[in-house]
């Protein structure tokens, strides 16, 4: 949970509406979460208050009724659903006028029973949440490093970042930009299975528990597994940051894996051919980039983009010069070319195919449901557990 509100508050978002509701799981019997429900949501300034009154009454913050708030708001919310989850009752009832009062003096009822079944460092999460004053408050960046969630943080992460995943990255960065747009397309694609064979690396790269990974972090792991050269580190991780933020994003982290640990099979690459072919045409055309990637991706026209797929020269792309395209490595591949391997077993048999590996284990997007929030939500996909 603080996973998903660290990162939207680190990208200038404010959800409002946090509540016990508004998590749900990726999958029946799965243990990852999704933050849902973006609609009271807004990109904010950490130099502006809010005012609307909005959320809902039994978990918004004090300031919220002063109508005077900040991002801090969700944090309130937050604890209001930590306490729900620890003890098992709502922290403030009553009729509406006791609820305000409670809430605007920090109030919340202590059962003998239930707070005794509590350790005392979750005990102290909580009131450290339920503070009346935001300035006081525990931000989600502080909160995670509280000895209750950083002790079990610290038991989760693996010692190491494996081999497959670095090379990923690193041939990922290395590929011209219409092979990376194509495997950025393909990462919107993937099915919740597929991306729960990538998910638990990202979060191992991810120390700083941003929902992003990080110029120093990406070093770390190419340095650990190709003791690469500091300038080349810092090449492959620029070309890997496409939105040029200085970190790269969850989704840029799968479309790289697509190519390494992602088995590439019929249904995803027609499915990703779809999203090009935006009039339904059987081709893709200049105007189809435009409009899936703009007048330029990383720097380059979309003109040129296609012409590196154009076998036939008749300006646009069949779904068959487009497969052939993706199996043939560019001379920028310096690394070898694993999805062309993988797209080979499309036309192996059925039990010499190229088995998946096994699933690591599953996680989450955030989704939105305002349009001001989606570029910035869509991003990560924050990944929760």
């Amino acid at each position: 949970m603080l996973l998903a509100v660290n990162y939207i508050h680190s990208h200038g978002v404010v959800h409002r509406d946090i509540k016990l509701e508004n998590f749900l799981y990726d999958k029946e019997g799965g243990s990852y979460l999704k933050l849902i429900d973006f609609g009271f949501s807004k990109i904010w300034s950490p130099n502006t208050k809010m005012a609307l009154s909005c959320g809902t009454l039994a978990y918004v913050a004090p300031e919220v009724l002063n109508n005077a708030y900040t991002a801090q708001c969700d944090l309130w919310s937050l604890g209001v659903t930590v306490f729900i989850l620890l003890f098992g009752y709502m922290p403030f009832a009553g009729n509406e006028e006791r609820m305000v009062a409670s809430i605007q003096n920090g109030r919340y009822t202590q059962k003998k029973e239930a707070w005794g079944k509590v350790s005392e460092k979750a005990q102290d999460f909580v009131k450290k949440l339920l503070v009346v004053s935001p300035d006081q408050r525990l931000t989600a960046a502080d909160a995670l490093k509280h000895p209750w969630v950083a002790g079990r943080d610290k038991d989760l992460k693996a010692d190491d970042v494996s081999r497959d995943t670095a090379e990923g990255l690193v041939a990922f960065g290395q590929s011209s930009a219409f092979r990376r747009a194509c495997m950025l397309m393909m990462a919107w694609s993937l099915t919740n299975e597929e991306r729960a064979q990538v998910r638990e690396a990202f979060m191992e790269i991810d120390t700083g528990r941003t929902g992003t990974i990080t110029l120093p972090e990406f070093k770390k792991v190419v340095e650990q597994q190709f003791h690469m050269p500091n300038d080349d580190a810092v090449r492959a991780f620029h070309a890997l940051d496409m939105h040029h933020t200085d970190e790269v994003h969850y989704s840029e982290f799968l479309a790289a894996m697509v190519s390494s640990r992602i088995q590439l099979h019929d249904s995803l690459l027609k499915a990703t051919f779809a999203r090009f072919d935006t009039d339904k045409s059987g081709f893709i055309t200049v105007e189809n980039l435009k409009q899936c990637l703009g007048e330029t991706f990383d720097g380059e026209e979309v003109e040129k983009l296609l012409a590196e797929a154009d076998a036939s020269h008749d300006g646009k792309i069949s779904y068959d010069e487009w497969l052939a395209y993706l199996k043939q490595p560019t001379a920028q591949d310096n690394h070898v070319d694993v999805a062309a391997r993988m797209l080979d077993t499309q036309t192996q048999p059925e039990d010499k195919k190229m088995k998946p590996k096994a699933a690591i284990a599953p996680a989450q997007n955030n989704t939105t449901s305002k349009q001001e929030t989606k570029k910035t939500a869509d991003k990560c996909c924050c990944v929760v557990q």
